[in-house]
């Protein structure tokens, strides 16, 4: 099988045709979104493509599925699955590695991925908004488990953007098997954008969630901003970020590296950080939950084989970077607009 345009475009065809009504607040993405979608895909591919959309392919499809999505690992069941189907799910899902959130079981093979990304959603899920009904944006959503969590606390459409191609693959072979258990496609989407890429003054989401992506940007206010723009009045922001232990006004701004990332520009306080939203405009800011990242949480396992947490931290200390920066802190912020 090999990827073209009208692949692509059939393959986006709910999402678009629901952006694409009139006199709603996602017509201006809707102008737009084929094109972007083109540039992405067609225009610029990544030269893994074809592997990838080889090992998904191959993905068998057994009769009765079934898919759990309430629970710790994303889970999907079969009385009809054969071992060869078993051998042939394992041999796609290594065809897919590096595994980096998760975990998933898809059927007898448990998909151990470098962050234990439950951990982190149980830490949070009390202090949501209910999902249920909502429309939701999740920005930089990996492979896409968080957005699964929110299906199963009944949002009523989640888009996902992350510019990984490897995780827009393994988020389908999920996809792939929800829509076997539900006889449906479910209205979740992962596009291969950027936060940037999503129209300003879109006013649309009822949640947007952004987890893990504020220290990666140059600008944070810039993309506090963007996320503030995206929700329609009311709605809420869910940010999850690197902070750093102080009062308002304190902020980390490494040299160099932070814990062997190269891309980690502003780690402010977690009193800084609801000042800066504040600032925006932002409403009824609070810290809901702080917390040390352990060697269970983010680990090296046989679905991501490369250096891990262990590897960026002071073997001497664990409570510093190898840098010795004071090792990765991280706060969720839940605010209103």
């Amino acid at each position: 099988m090999e990827l073209t345009e009208n692949w692509f475009n059939q393959y986006y065809q709910d999402l678009v045709a629901f952006m694409q009504q009139e006199k709603q607040p996602f017509q201006k993405w809707g102008e737009v979104i084929e094109t972007q979608l083109h540039d992405f895909y067609i225009a610029t591919p990544h030269g893994d493509m074809q592997r990838w959309l080889d090992a998904f392919v191959k993905l068998p499809k057994p009769s009765n599925v079934s898919c759990q999505l309430n629970q710790s690992a994303i889970e999907f069941q079969s009385n009809h699955i054969t071992p060869e189907q078993n051998q042939q799910v394992l041999e796609s899902l290594q065809g897919l590695m590096p595994w980096r959130k998760g975990p998933f079981q898809f059927f007898d093979t448990k998909v151990d991925t470098e962050w234990r990304s439950d951990w982190k959603w149980d830490r949070i899920e009390p202090h949501l908004s209910p999902l249920h009904g909502r429309t939701i944006l999740d920005v930089g959503c990996g492979s896409g488990y968080h957005m699964w969590r929110m299906l199963g606390a009944g949002a009523k459409r989640v888009i996902g953007v992350d510019p990984s191609k490897l995780f827009f693959w393994q988020f389908e072979a999920v996809k792939k098997y929800v829509t076997l258990a539900n006889k449906a496609a479910p209205p979740v989407h992962l596009l291969p954008f950027k936060m940037e890429d999503v129209p300003m003054n879109l006013r649309a989401f009822d949640t947007v969630f952004s987890m893990g992506v504020l220290y990666h940007r140059r600008s944070p206010l810039d993309h506090l901003t963007e996320l503030q723009q995206a929700l329609r009045p009311g709605g809420e922001v869910v940010l999850e970020t690197l902070v750093i232990e102080g009062e308002e006004g304190q902020v980390l701004v490494p040299d160099d590296r932070y814990a062997m990332m190269r891309n980690v520009w502003f780690l402010p306080s977690a009193k800084t950080l609801c000042q800066w939203m504040r600032r925006l405009g932002f409403k009824n800011v609070r810290i809901v939950e702080q917390n040390y990242t352990t060697l269970d949480e983010q680990h090296t396992t046989d679905w991501m084989t490369y250096n891990s947490l262990k590897d960026f931290l002071d073997p001497n200390d664990s409570s510093k970077t190898a840098e010795g920066h004071p090792a990765p802190l991280r706060a969720t912020i839940i605010a209103n607009v």
